[in-house]
C-alpha cells in the first residue's frame, strides 16, 4: 500500500528495506524491476494535456472564427446558399490546416525532448549502473551526488551528507543538510555530498507532482519577442481593417446598399485582412526551425528559443567541456623529496573512487595503469569521502600489508594551498612547492596536492598537474562566431593565469578580468571619503588636535551635510554612473576567471542591461543561473540535469561548433518569420485599401464576398509554405524592428492598390461588364499576391539565389493556376475565358519586375536612414 515520503523521515533503515522489500548490497532484479514497473507505472508527471478533439473544435471559438461563423450566418439569411458552403469550407479548411500543423509541431517537440531523458546511477542485480531516470521504482537503490536533480522521492541510507537546495519545492533559498535517514524530495538539487538513497515514492505520487504541474503550464504561457510582435502585427491588422470595414459600412449605408450583404461583404473582407492563419504559421516555422536544428545536434526544448538565438550578439562561454575536451589529462607528476612516484598514485588513487566517474579522478586511474604495475592498485579502501567546495579536499581511508602487517593510512587529494598547511612543511619547503604551483599555474596547469597520514603525522607526498587541452575545433569556432557578428567571452572559474593561457590559445586575447573586480561600492562609499578628507584637513590645520576630536569634528561635519543636502541624490548618480561603468568594463573583457555561480549570472544581466541579447553556454550545477538568465540558454554535451533544465537549447555533440550551426539555422527561421510578418501586412493593406477606396470613391465593389474567400483560401497554403523556404542567413544579429518592417510593407501595399487602381481603370474605359471585371480583379489581385510573396522573401531582386523551396514554388505555381481556373471556367464566379486570362498574366508579371524595383528602391533607403541597430527595439 502506498505511504507518503514523510512517513519515512527519521524512520530506521532496516525498517524501510523490509518495507520495500529491498536490499541495500544488491538492489532489486529484473523481475522486481518489472513487477513495479506495471504497478506503479513510470516515474515521469505527465503534464495535463488539451485532448485531440479539443484542441480541434477551440479552433471554431474565438474572435476570428466568430466573424467567419456571422458570415455564414448571414449568407444562409440572405439566400445565398453558395456563399455559405463556400464560408464553412474555408473555416474548416483553415480550422483543418491549423490542428495538423500545430498536430505535427507537438509531436515533434515530443520526440525531441524524449532524447534528453535523466540518468540515475542505480544497483540492480548486485551491479551499478546507468538508468533513465523515469524507469526507477520504489525499492531501487540510487547512488546521489553533487550536482544531481533527485530523481524520485528518496531515503538516504548512507554516506556522510548531502547538502540540498530545497528552493524549487519550497522558496527556501538556503541549502538544507541531510543525513542518512532524512528524507529528500524530487526534483531537489544536490548541491555538495555523496550518499547512497532507496526510492519511495515515483511519479505523481511525489510531492514534487503539484510544482512541476504549474511549471508546465508556465512554460505553455511563454511569449517570445517574435510572438509579441505577430501580436502587435494583428492589433495593427485589426485596427486597420476595422477603420476601413467602418467607412465601407457608413458609405454603402448613405447609398442604400442592403445591411445584409454590407455586413456579409464588410464581415468577409475582415476575416481575408486579419491574420487568420496566424497561429498555423508561427506553430510550422517554428517546428520546422525545431527539426532542422535537431539534425545539427542542438535539441530545442524551448521552442521561443530561436527567435531569440537569432538575435544573440554577445556569447559567453563555460571554459571547461565547452571550449576545451573536460577530459583532465596528467602531466608529469612532481615527487616530494622521500617518496616515489608509486606512494603518489596510490595515495591519489586512495582518495578518490572510480565509481564516481568524476572527471578530475578518471585520469588518476587511467595514468596508474599505464605507467604503473598493478600493486599499485592492491589496497582496500574503507571509508571515502568525497570533494566538497569547503573543505576543498577528498580523503579515503585504506589498509595496505607491509611487513606482513596491515597498516591503515588516510589519504588526501585535493587544492595545494589547503594541503600545505595541513602538511609539516618547513617555511622553505612551504615556499618552495607554492612557488611550484604559481608556475604550473601560469602555463595553463591546474595542480592537485597529495598527501598521507599515518599514526604520527601529515606528509606531502607530491602535486599531480592536470590540463585539459582546447578541442581541436575551438579556435576555429570562434572565429567563425566572431564572423557572424557575436562578440565571445570566456568565462570560467579556474583562475587568471589559466583563463588567459587557454584564451590565447584560442584567440582570445583580449583583456581577462578577475570576476571579484566587478564588485564596486556605492554612493556611501564617496560620503565616507568625504568624512575622511574632512578629518585629515582639520588635523592638518591644528596639529594639537587629537584624532578623536578630529573624528568628533568630522562626523558633526557630515551630520551637517546630510541635514543640508539630499544624499539619496548622490548615491543614485553614483550609482548609474558606476553601473555604467560596469556595463562598458564588461563589453571590454573577453575572459572572466575565478567566477562564482553570482558572478556569470551578473556577467549575463549587466550585458543585457546594456542592451544587448546574451547566449550562455555551461554544463554544471553553478551555471543553471546564468543559463536561466540569458535570453538564450545553451546546456553544451554531458552538462548535468540542472543545467539541461536551466537550459533552452541542450547540444548532443561536444564542443562549440553545433551552436554555429544552430545560430545560422536560427537566423534563416527568423528570415522566414520576417518574410510572413511583412508579406501578411502588404497584403492587407493591398486589399483593404483598394476595396475601401473604390467602394468610397467610384461606388463600385472590386470584388466580391466570395472572392474575397477564395483569396482567403488560395493565400492559406503558400503561406504554410514558407516554413520550409531556402533562405540566405544573415551574417548579423538579427532583431525585428517594426518601423523598417511597416514602412516596407506599407510601400510595397501601396504600390499594389496603384496597380489594382490601373487595371480597374483600364476595364473600366473597355466598357467590361461589372461580374467580369469583377473576376479580372480577382485574379490580378490572387496572381500578383503570390508574385508578392515571390519578391519579398529577400531584399534583392527575386531572380537571385536562394532560389524558392520546391514546397513555395510549387505551392505558389498550384494555387495561382488552381485561381486561373476558377476564373477561366466561372467556377463560384464570372467566367473570363483564357485570352484575358492571359493578359491578366502578362499585366501582373510587368508589375513584378516593377514592384521588385520599388522594393530594391525601399530597402536602400530603409538601410540608408533607418539601419537597423542592434540595441533597437525589442518588443
Amino acid at each position: 500500500m502506498h505511504q507518503k515520503t514523510d512517513r519515512f523521515a527519521k524512520q530506521p533503515i532496516e525498517s524501510t528495506i523490509q518495507t520495500l522489500q529491498t536490499n541495500i548490497d544488491s538492489g532489486l532484479s529484473s523481475d522486481d524491476v518489472q513487477s513495479r514497473q506495471k504497478k506503479y507505472g513510470l516515474n515521469e508527471i505527465l503534464a495535463p494535456e488539451e485532448g485531440v478533439l479539443k484542441r480541434f473544435f477551440k479552433r471554431f471559438w474565438g474572435p476570428i472564427p466568430w466573424m467567419i461563423e456571422i458570415a455564414a450566418i448571414l449568407s444562409a439569411l440572405a439566400d445565398k446558399w453558395e456563399d455559405f458552403t463556400i464560408i464553412l469550407v474555408m473555416l474548416l479548411v483553415n480550422a483543418l490546416l491549423d490542428f495538423l500543423q500545430e498536430h505535427r509541431a507537438l509531436n515533434a517537440l515530443k520526440v525531441l525532448k524524449n532524447t534528453l531523458e535523466a540518468q540515475s546511477m542505480v544497483l540492480r542485480d548486485g551491479v551499478y549502473q546507468q538508468v533513465a531516470s523515469k524507469y526507477l521504482v520504489p525499492g531501487d537503490i540510487i547512488e546521489l551526488k553533487m550536482g544531481d536533480l533527485i530523481p524520485a522521492d528518496v531515503q538516504l541510507i548512507s554516506g556522510d551528507y548531502l547538502l540540498i537546495d530545497e528552493s524549487a519545492l519550497t522558496g527556501e533559498s538556503l541549502p538544507v543538510s541531510k543525513q542518512a535517514t532524512d528524507v529528500a524530495y524530487a526534483n531537489t538539487l544536490v548541491r555538495q555530498g555523496q550518499m547512497l538513497a532507496v526510492v519511495l515514492n515515483t511519479g505523481a505520487q511525489t510531492r514534487f507532482q503539484s510544482v512541476v504541474a504549474l511549471i508546465t503550464r508556465a512554460q505553455h504561457k511563454e511569449t517570445s519577442h517574435f510572438q509579441k510582435m505577430v501580436i502587435h502585427i494583428g492589433h495593427f491588422l485589426i485596427a486597420l481593417t476595422l477603420i476601413m470595414a467602418s467607412i465601407i459600412v457608413l458609405v454603402s449605408l448613405n447609398r442604400g446598399d442592403p445591411l445584409t450583404e454590407i455586413l456579409q461583404f464588410v464581415l468577409v473582407l475582415s476575416v481575408a485582412s486579419i491574420p487568420v492563419a496566424l497561429p498555423a504559421v508561427l506553430s510550422v516555422t517554428m517546428a520546422v526551425g525545431a527539426m532542422n536544428l535537431a539534425k545539427r545536434q542542438a535539441i530545442v526544448s524551448k521552442l521561443t528559443a530561436i527567435e531569440e538565438l537569432a538575435g544573440v550578439d554577445v556569447f559567453c562561454s563555460d571554459k571547461t567541456g565547452t571550449l576545451t575536451q573536460n577530459r583532465m589529462q596528467i602531466s608529469e607528476p612532481i615527487v616530494a623529496e622521500g617518496f616515489d612516484l608509486f606512494s603518489l598514485m596510490q595515495n591519489a588513487l586512495a582518495a578518490s573512487k572510480r565509481e564516481n566517474n568524476d572527471p578530475i579522478e578518471l585520469p588518476l586511474f587511467e595514468y596508474a595503469q599505464q605507467n604503473l604495475e598493478s600493486t599499485a592498485f592492491e589496497f582496500k579502501q574503507t571509508h571515502f569521502t568525497p570533494f566538497n567546495p569547503n573543505e576543498k579536499f577528498s580523503t579515503g581511508t585504506y589498509h595496505v600489508d607491509g611487513n606482513g602487517e596491515a597498516q591503515t593510512f588516510t589519504a588526501f587529494k585535493g587544492a595545494p594551498q589547503v594541503i600545505f598547511k595541513m602538511c609539516n612543511l618547513t617555511p622553505e619547503g612551504y615556499a618552495q612547492m607554492t612557488q611550484k604551483v604559481s608556475t604550473l599555474a601560469a602555463q595553463g596547469y591546474r595542480t592537485l596536492a597529495v598527501a598521507r597520514k599515518g599514526e604520527l603525522q601529515m606528509e606531502l607526498l607530491g602535486l599531480l598537474p592536470f590540463y585539459d587541452p582546447p578541442r581541436e575545433d575551438s579556435q576555429q569556432t570562434i572565429e567563425q562566431m566572431i564572423g557572424h557578428g557575436v562578440q565571445v567571452k570566456m568565462i570560467t572559474g579556474d583562475n587568471l593565469a589559466i583563463a588567459e593561457e587557454i584564451g590565447r590559445l584560442l584567440g582570445l586575447e583580449g583583456k581577462g578580468l578577475q570576476a571579484s573586480k566587478l564588485t564596486g561600492g556605492g554612493g556611501q562609499t564617496l560620503l565616507e571619503l568625504a568624512q575622511v578628507l574632512t578629518q585629515a584637513i582639520y588635523q592638518n590645520l591644528d596639529q594639537e588636535v587629537t584624532r578623536v576630536e578630529a573624528s568628533r569634528f568630522a562626523q558633526k561635519v557630515m551630520e551637517q551635510v546630510t541635514h543640508l543636502y539630499d544624499t539619496s541624490v548622490l548615491d543614485r548618480e553614483f550609482i548609474y554612473q558606476h553601473e555604467s561603468a560596469i556595463v562598458q568594463l564588461i563589453e571590454e573583457t573577453e575572459i572572466f576567471a575565478e567566477v562564482i555561480p553570482e558572478d556569470k549570472y551578473k556577467i549575463v544581466s549587466t550585458l543585457q542591461q546594456g542592451g544587448h541579447m546574451v547566449g550562455m553556454t555551461g554544463d554544471g550545477v553553478n551555471d543553471a543561473p546564468a543559463l536561466k538568465k540569458a535570453d538564450c540558454g545553451i546546456a553544451v554535451s554531458g552538462a548535468t540535469d540542472v543545467a539541461r533544465a536551466s537550459a533552452d537549447i541542450i547540444l548532443t555533440q561536444p564542443g562549440l561548433s553545433v551552436i554555429n550551426e544552430a545560430i545560422v539555422q536560427s537566423r534563416e527561421t527568423f528570415k522566414r518569420m520576417q518574410t510572413y510578418a511583412t508579406f501578411r501586412i502588404t497584403e492587407t493593406i493591398r486589399l483593404i485599401l483598394f476595396i475601401t477606396l473604390a467602394v468610397v470613391i467610384f461606388n463600385f465593389y472590386p470584388i466580391s464576398a466570395i472572392m474575397v474567400i477564395l483569396l482567403a483560401l488560395l493565400n492559406d497554403l503558400p503561406i504554410l509554405a514558407i516554413a520550409y523556404d531556402n533562405v540566405r542567413s544573415n551574417g548579423t544579429p538579427v532583431r525585428w524592428n517594426m518601423r523598417r518592417l511597416l514602412t516596407l510593407s506599407t510601400i510595397i501595399g501601396i504600390s499594389g492598390v496603384v496597380s489594382s487602381f490601373l487595371l480597374f481603370y483600364i476595364l473600366e474605359i473597355q466598357g467590361l461588364p461589372q461580374e467580369t471585371i469583377q473576376s479580372l480583379i480577382f485574379l490580378k489581385l490572387l496572381i500578383a499576391g503570390h508574385f508578392t510573396l515571390w519578391i519579398l522573401r529577400s531584399d534583392g531582386w527575386f531572380w537571385e539565389r536562394p532560389f524558392p523551396s520546391k514546397y513555395l514554388f510549387w505551392s505558389i505555381v498550384g494555387t495561382q493556376i488552381a485561381g486561373t481556373l476558377f476564373a477561366v471556367y466561372g467556377i463560384f464566379i464570372a467566367p473570363i475565358g483564357w485570352e484575358m486570362a492571359g493578359w491578366i498574366w502578362l499585366y501582373a508579371t510587368v508589375w513584378m519586375f516593377i514592384n521588385d524595383a520599388v522594393k530594391i528602391t525601399a530597402v536602400k533607403v530603409l538601410n540608408r536612414y533607418q539601419r537597423t541597430d542592434l540595441k533597437g527595439i525589442r518588443l
